[in-house]
């Protein structure tokens, strides 16, 4: 099970919500997303967890979720998004079907993941779609060639796109209930009203 993320740097992640939060206040909330993701990880209990950071492993936050949650620290390489999880997946897959989920989805659960495991025991690929046309959640049970090549990464047509690539594969892939993630305003507002993250999300 891995997690990608990006050091929590001011200025650097969930840019969309500077200009509601701030620079530091969005890097912390960025820091919560990802310690909540790491805890739902590890409490699904599908394998072991591993935290692919970006751009490398140097950063202190890193550091101490290794410590908390007891994660393998692991460094994302290549260029787009899809270029990193191609290479990501290349070397999970060697060890067995694996599942990869990004840090900006708190409303994912540890039955969210044991279920997408349990997917892989009979289709190529599982998915979980985001509301805004995105995933949240992707596994693999075998390599699907082209599978993360020429997305739209950020635009809403990702996992229309995903669908054609699988198709054009003949993967096999099942699809799980769509949640949402963290990105904008009013997925703020509504994480707030959600308290998914408790006193974390100011």
């Amino acid at each position: 099970m891995a997690v990608f993320a990006k050091a929590p740097v001011p200025g650097e992640v969930k840019t969309r919500l500077i200009a509601l939060l701030g620079p530091e206040a969005a890097a912390q909330l960025h820091a919560a997303l990802v310690r909540r993701a790491l805890a739902t990880a590890r409490d699904a209990g599908v394998g072991p967890v591993s935290l692919w950071c970006m751009p490398d492993t140097r950063h202190p936050f890193f550091a101490a979720c290794a410590d908390e949650f007891g994660v393998e620290l692991r460094e994302q390489s290549g260029g787009h998004l899809g270029e990193r999880m191609a290479r990501a997946f290349e070397a999970l897959i060697a060890q067995g079907p694996a599942l990869l989920a990004g840090s900006d989805c708190p409303a994912l659960l540890p039955a969210d993941l044991r279920a997408a495991a349990g997917s892989l025991a009979t289709h190529d690929a599982v998915f979980q779609p985001a509301e805004d046309g995105g995933y949240v959640l992707v596994g693999l049970s075998r390599a699907v060639p082209g599978l993360f090549e020429g997305i739209r990464w950020g635009e809403g047509t990702v996992m229309r796109e995903t669908r054609a690539r699988l198709r054009a594969a003949g993967a096999t892939w099942r699809e799980m209930p769509a949640r949402w993630d963290v990105d904008r305003p009013e997925d703020y507002h509504r994480l707030r009203a959600s308290r998914l993250l408790g006193e974390n999300a100011r």
